[in-house]
C-alpha cells in the first residue's frame, strides 16, 4: 500500500472503502494489457458496488484479452479533503495506480444528482473536465447510464455518451479504441468513427442551435455523424452475461447479498416511469437457468441473502415455480430469498407464504402512485384501490403488520381530490388490517411516503411542467392535515431536490455551465442531504444568466424540439404523444403481454417479435 495512503486511512471513516483487496476483484499482469478502463461510479463505494450493471459491465470487460477494467468510486468529503492536502491523485482500487495514466475512464451515471461528482472526480484525477481541453486520444471520458438519455448536460464534459445496455457496444467500443492506439489515429479520427457504431453518441459531432425565445431550434449532426443514435440491447438474456463469481465486499454495502436479475424491461408502461420506456422491450432469462446462476452465486460468495430483481419482479411469468426451485435450496442452507417491485394486483396467497419461507417478514412495499383510481388511470398504473385492499388484506391475514405506501405529488391532471384520496386510501388500508389481522395487539405500521413528481425525457409526460416547490409543499399539508391516524406515518421527499432534478433531467448544453460553477463552488454529493445546497445551484443559474424554472416548471408545446431530439430508445415519439392524450381523457393502456400498443421498441428485437 502507498505509503501516503496508509497514513490517510488512519485519519477518515470507513476506510475500508478505499483499500481494495475484495475477493474475486481482478488483478491482471500490466504487461500483458494494452487498454487499461477506469470505472467510475460517481457516488460512495457502498452505493456503487450495489450496482448490479457495474458488476456486470466489470465482468464482461475484464473476460476482454488484454484490457484490465478497474473500479473508482468517489471519495467521501474526509477523504477527498485528506487526499488533496497530501497530493494524492484520484486511483483505482485494483491496482492503485493513478486514474489519470488510464485508457479508458467511463462513468455509470443513473441520477442527474451525480453530476457534479463527475466532476469533482475528474479534478481528483487531475484530468481537464472539459472535451475540448483533452486534445490527445488518452485518456478518452464516456459516460452511461440511465441518466444519459438526455445526455447534453454533460455534452461538454464527455467524449463519448453509451446508450442502452453496455454488454456488447462497451466491447465493439474498445476494440476501436485498441485500434486506434496501435495505428496512432489523432482523437477526432477516433471519434469519427466510434460515432459510426450503433449506440455510441459523440456529442461533439453534434451542432445546437437555439431560437430567440431560449429553446433549442435544431441538433445537427457533422461530419458525417449519424442524424439519431439509438441504444443497444442485449436480445437473449440467457446468453447475456451474469457475474456469478461477483465481487464480495470487504465493508458493508447498500445491497450486500446476491442479486439475481429476473428480466428487463417491463410491461406495465407507467407514464411518467422513464425506465419502464428506456428498458423497453421485456427480455426475460429463463427459470432453469436464474436457479442456476442464483445458487452458484451464493455458493461463490457466501452470501446469505439473495433478492429477486427487476422493474417489477411480481411479473416474471415463471415466479412461483423458480421460487420454489430457490427455496428447495435456499431453505437448508439458511439463505434468505426476497422479492421487492411487488405490485399489489398479482400479489397472492402463494407468492406471500413463499416470501414468509424465504425470510422477509418485516414488511411489505407498494406503489399506488396516486391517491384516486381517475389519477391511477390517467398515468397508467393499472392498479386499483381493490387490489391494494385485496394484496393488503392476503398480507395482514398472513401475519404482517408493516406496510409502506409509495405516491407521487404533482403529476400531471392532479387535483385536491386526488391528494385527498391518498388519505383516504391509507385510512382503508389501516381498517383492512384490523379487520384480518389475527393479533391486533401487535399493532400495525403503515408509512404513507410522497416524492415530486419530476418529467422524464422519453416518457409520454416529457411535455408535462413540474409543480412548483410552493406547489408541492402546499399538497404535502394538505396531506399531512388528513392523516390523523396515529398508526400512520408519513413521509415526504424534499421539492429542492426535485426541482433541481427536473432541470438537470431536461436540460440542453447551456446548463453544462451551469453544472461546472456549482462544482466551483463546492456542490458535489447533491443526492446526499448532508451536502446538498439548492442555494448554491441558484447562485449558479444566476451567475451563468440561466433560469431554472424554464427547464423544470414549463409546459412544452407538441412541435418543441428537445434537447435529446437526436437520441432514440426505440419508442417512437408519436406513440409517447398517443400517451399523453390517453392520459388527458383518462383512458388506459394495456400492458404488453394482454395487448401490444405499437410502440416501436419491437424494431429493436431480431425478428420484430417482442417477448413480453
Amino acid at each position: 500500500m502507498d505509503h501516503t495512503l496508509e497514513k490517510i486511512l488512519a485519519r477518515v471513516q470507513k476506510p475500508g472503502r478505499y483499500v481494495g483487496g475484495e475477493y474475486n476483484a481482478v488483478q491482471k499482469d500490466k504487461s500483458t494489457v494494452d487498454c487499461r478502463f477506469a470505472f467510475c461510479f460517481p457516488d460512495t463505494y457502498e452505493i456503487g458496488m450495489s450496482n448490479l450493471g457495474m458488476r456486470i459491465l466489470y465482468g464482461v470487460m475484464n473476460e476482454m484479452d488484454g484490457v484490465w477494467c478497474e473500479r473508482v468510486f468517489a471519495p467521501w468529503g474526509d477523504m477527498e479533503a485528506e487526499m488533496r492536502r497530501e497530493g494524492l491523485p484520484l486511483y483505482a482500487l485494483e491496482s492503485g495506480d493513478p486514474v489519470s495514466q488510464f485508457d479508458i475512464i467511463g462513468f455509470s451515471l443513473g441520477y442527474e444528482m451525480a453530476y457534479t461528482n463527475v466532476l469533482n472526480m475528474l479534478d481528483l484525477a487531475g484530468v481537464p473536465l472539459r472535451s475540448k481541453d483533452r486534445p490527445g486520444l488518452t485518456p478518452l471520458v464516456i459516460a452511461g447510464g440511465t441518466s444519459m438519455y438526455n445526455p447534453e448536460p454533460l455534452a461538454p464534459f464527455v467524449d463519448i455518451v453509451s446508450l442502452g445496455e453496455g454488454e456488447d457496444v462497451t466491447v465493439e467500443m474498445i476494440q476501436l479504441y485498441r485500434k486506434a492506439k496501435r495505428e496512432g489515429w489523432t482523437k477526432a479520427q477516433f471519434l469519427q468513427q466510434a460515432a459510426q457504431i450503433p449506440g455510441l453518441y459523440v456529442p461533439s459531432l453534434y451542432a445546437v442551435s437555439y431560437t430567440p425565445d431560449g429553446r433549442v431550434a435544431a441538433v445537427t449532426p457533422q461530419e458525417g455523424a449519424p442524424a439519431q443514435v439509438t441504444k443497444r440491447i442485449v436480445t437473449d438474456m440467457d446468453r447475456a452475461y451474469y457475474p456469478v463469481k461477483t465481487i464480495v465486499p470487504s465493508t458493508e454495502i447498500t445491497q450486500d447479498r446476491v442479486m439475481l436479475e429476473l428480466f428487463r424491461g417491463c410491461i406495465r408502461g407507467c407514464r411518467f416511469c422513464q425506465a419502464g420506456f428506456v428498458y423497453r422491450p421485456v427480455r426475460g432469462r429463463s427459470q432453469e437457468l436464474l436457479a442456476r446462476q442464483g445458487i452458484e452465486a451464493c455458493q461463490d460468495s457466501g452470501y446469505q441473502d439473495m433478492t429477486l430483481m427487476s422493474l417489477s419482479s411480481s411479473d416474471y411469468p415463471d415466479l412461483l415455480p423458480l421460487c420454489d426451485g430457490l427455496l428447495e435450496w435456499c431453505e437448508p442452507h439458511k439463505v434468505n430469498l426476497a422479492l421487492p417491485s411487488l405490485r399489489a394486483d398479482n400479489f397472492s396467497m402463494q407468492l406471500m407464504e413463499k416470501l414468509q419461507r424465504g425470510g422477509r417478514k418485516s414488511g411489505l412495499t407498494f406503489a399506488p402512485e396516486a391517491g384516486s383510481q381517475r389519477l391511477r388511470d390517467a398515468i397508467n398504473k393499472n392498479v386499483t384501490e381493490e387490489d391494494l385492499l385485496n394484496s393488503c388484506r392476503t398480507a395482514f391475514a398472513g401475519g404482517w403488520s408493516s406496510v409502506k405506501l409509495y405516491f407521487m405529488l404533482g403529476l400531471p391532471t392532479e387535483t385536491d381530490e386526488d391528494v385527498l384520496g391518498i388519505a383516504d386510501l391509507a385510512n382503508k388500508v389501516y381498517h383492512v388490517w384490523r379487520n384480518n389481522t389475527p393479533n391486533r395487539s401487535r399493532g400495525v405500521r403503515i408509512t404513507v411516503s410522497t416524492s415530486c413528481f419530476v418529467p422524464k425525457s422519453h416518457t409520454p409526460f416529457q411535455w408535462e411542467g413540474q409543480n412548483t416547490q410552493e406547489e408541492y409543499l402546499r399538497k404535502v399539508t394538505l396531506l399531512r392535515e388528513n392523516l390523523r391516524n396515529k398508526s400512520i406515518t408519513y413521509n415526504w421527499h424534499d421539492p429542492e431536490t426535485s426541482f433541481l432534478e427536473a432541470v438537470l433531467s431536461r436540460g440542453d448544453r447551456r446548463i453544462a455551465d451551469v453544472i461546472e460553477e456549482a462544482w466551483r463552488h463546492g456542490a458535489k454529493f447533491d443526492s446526499w442531504s448532508e451536502y446538498f445546497s439548492l442555494q448554491t445551484w441558484m447562485d449558479a443559474f444566476a451567475a451563468c444568466g440561466v433560469d431554472p424554472t424554464f427547464y423544470a416548471n414549463r409546459l412544452r408545446d407538441r412541435e418543441e424540439v428537445f434537447p435529446w431530439t437526436v437520441i432514440s430508445d426505440g419508442v417512437t415519439e408519436k406513440f409517447l404523444w398517443r400517451e399523453r392524450e390517453q392520459a388527458y381523457a383518462g383512458k388506459i393502456t394495456p400492458d404488453c403481454r394482454e395487448k401490444c400498443s405499437g410502440c416501436g421498441a419491437n424494431r429493436l428485437c431480431e425478428g420484430g417479435i417482442c417477448h413480453a
